[in-house]
């Protein structure tokens, strides 16, 4: 592709804005926007950003919640040249000053000055003064089109920087293999500085999607905005996916759906009884990946698809996946063991990490996670090695519990950890949150129907709070240090 032939980003959107000038391009919680307002107002941004001293190359961390004003900083920061790095608004600011200072980031955007280690913030809500100039910037590509951040199993935050430039014929013609289409409806009830969000909603944009973007995630209101705005692909996790499908029967088939050709969820592992139901209510139009920030490799399974596969992810789409032995050594069909992906051989690196290293070998990388494949390909996940407890030489897979534990009707979300045991080594220990009064008899008495003896949790613990974040993701690790070091 030469120089000439690509289209920044920028470009893109001033396309639409002539276009389809008056389209809403995001209807967010804080206001709605057309595809012209946000060439315009990220142009005005752009210019206050170059003055803070925003060049090509340099990162912008962006401290924003789900909003439009997150589009328009994210647009701005493109409009420079620059990298979009995301990070959730509510981090605590010593967590967001190490992934600052791992970014090294030229702008902080959502946090009030004096809170970045002396770098230049603008504050959340921020508008340019009157007469900034909306002059089109000089044209400019940013070298990595995002930067989220990853903590993974180990809580340490690092930084995935895309290997791909932020020009729209790199990325738009990967829509297809998410089933985005031009100019739909897109609903992202997730946090938009978790990767999916953020690179689903860019791309969908790049082709003249309107977005809808939540605050936080809210079952009905989820399935209201689908009637209401005729939505016709809508992003979801399974914890979503399970706070829809609890809501009284009558709530949730009240509201018109029927314009949704697509649910795609991703991010965490879904429950097969979950799956199920929502394949009984939606049919083909359940869609599931599974792939990581990297873009090392990609599985994606319909609705259809799984019913005759139940409980895979699906086949491989993009990329390559095996499956190893501790010895590197291929495993039969049917075995589990680590996954291995890369991007195909002598494929450019889909990204790079900044605060952390690959798990590499032989050209093939590792994102720790667990699972088999069958004759026909399809993979099935086990779980993360660093989150498999080892009881007494038998191996159990904490989401595999978790999915016993969720079934039940009065389990809002759980968590499976493994802690010290002077005989076996290790023992699953539970931490469930409840909607209703249920005794340890009755969620064990549950899962004895689903799970062999040894895969039982040996305790159980309540929590009032949620254990998963709105984009369906627990910290194995942090909840197993804290009840060990209680110990």
């Amino acid at each position: 592709m030469t120089a000439a032939s690509e289209t920044p980003f920028a470009d893109t959107l001033a396309a639409l804005a002539t276009r389809v000038p008056d389209r809403s391009a995001v209807v967010g919680p804080d206001r709605t926007i057309s595809f012209a307002e946000l060439d315009d107002r990220s142009t005005r941004l752009a210019h206050c950003y170059a003055e803070l001293g925003v060049t090509t190359g340099s990162m912008v961390t962006i401290a924003l919640p789900n909003s439009s004003e997150f589009f328009e900083s994210m647009w701005a920061a493109w409009k420079l040249g620059a990298i979009p790095q995301p990070v959730s608004a509510r981090l605590p600011s010593i967590e967001r000053a190490a992934i600052i200072e791992l970014a090294d980031a030229s702008l902080v955007v959502g946090v009030e000055p004096g809170e970045s280690g002396g770098r230049p913030t603008v504050p959340i809500g921020f508008e340019p003064p009157d007469g900034t100039s909306t002059e089109a910037l000089p044209r400019a590509i940013a070298p990595a089109w995002k930067a989220p951040t990853s903590g993974g199993s180990t809580g340490r935050p690092k930084l995935v920087v895309a290997g791909t430039r932020a020009v729209t014929e790199l990325i738009t013609p990967g829509a297809a293999l998410f089933r985005i289409e031009p100019d739909g409806t897109m609903l992202i009830p997730a946090p938009l500085y978790h990767s999916g969000p953020m690179f689903l909603s860019a791309v969908a944009l790049l082709l003249g999607n309107t977005i809808v973007v939540t605050g936080r995630f809210d079952a009905e209101e989820s399935l209201r905005l689908v009637e209401e705005h005729q939505v016709t692909w809508m992003y979801a996790v399974p914890t979503m996916m399970q706070r829809i499908w609890r809501l009284p029967e009558h709530v949730r088939t009240k509201y018109d759906v029927s314009s949704l050709t697509t649910v795609l969820h991703s991010a965490a592992p879904c429950p097969a009884w979950l799956k199920q139901a929502w394949i009984d209510w939606l049919g083909d139009a359940v869609f599931e990946i599974y792939g990581g920030t990297e873009g090392l490799a990609m599985t994606a399974i319909t609705g259809n698809e799984w019913l005759a596969h139940p409980g895979s992810v699906g086949r491989c789409i993009f990329g390559e996946m095996r499956i190893l032995d501790d010895d590197g050594n291929d495993v039969p069909p049917g075995t589990t063991g680590g996954i291995w992906m890369r991007p195909g051989e002598d494929v450019p690196p889909t990204y790079r990490y900044v605060g952390a290293d690959a798990r590499v070998r032989a050209g093939w990388e590792s994102l720790g996670d667990l699972g088999r494949m069958d004759e026909d390909g399809y993979l099935y996940i086990a779980d993360r090695d660093t989150d498999m407890i080892l009881v007494g030489g038998a191996n159990v897979y904490p989401a595999e519990v978790e999915a016993a534990l969720d079934a039940h009707p009065a389990v809002v979300s759980s968590c499976v950890i493994g802690l010290p045991h002077e005989d076996l080594g290790n023992v699953p220990h539970a931490i469930v949150q409840l909607d209703g009064d249920v005794s340890d008899d009755d969620l064990m008495a549950h899962l004895r129907e689903r799970l062999v003896t040894y895969k039982l949790p040996r305790s159980i613990e309540r929590s009032v709070t949620p254990l998963r974040d709105d984009a369906g993701k627990v910290r194995r690790s942090a909840l197993r240090a804290e009840r060990v070091a209680a110990r």
